[in-house]
């Protein structure tokens, strides 16, 4: 039986989930000054960092619900989050090509 709780938590690590990929995202975005080379950086470390954040949340913390598949917890957990994270950065933060260069503190 699912609880309450759970579920909470649950949309809790989800959210977490996306906010990570977003500000990976937009770390990649700024560091990188090709355009492929934050794609895929995005699309190889950050399912990486989220797997791992997976793992400890679901077994050492027990979070979760049983999805009935590991497809199912791949998908939920690692890419719904990595797809609204980096949907979030690219169409609605504007690009770093727009922030005018603000002088240097020295």
């Amino acid at each position: 039986m699912v609880s309450v709780v759970n579920l909470v938590l649950m949309g809790v690590v989800i959210a977490l989930h996306t906010l990570i990929a977003a500000v990976m995202t937009r770390f990649f975005r700024l560091r990188l000054k090709t355009q492929w080379g934050y794609i895929l950086y995005a699309l190889f470390l950050i399912p990486l960092v989220l797997f791992v954040s997976t793992l400890v949340f679901s077994g050492v913390f027990g979070i979760g619900v049983d999805l009935g598949s590991p497809t199912a917890a791949l998908g939920v957990m690692i890419g719904m989050p990595l797809a609204l994270g980096f949907t979030i950065d690219t169409l609605y933060v504007p690009p770093p090509e727009e922030y005018e260069n603000l002088p240097n503190s020295r």
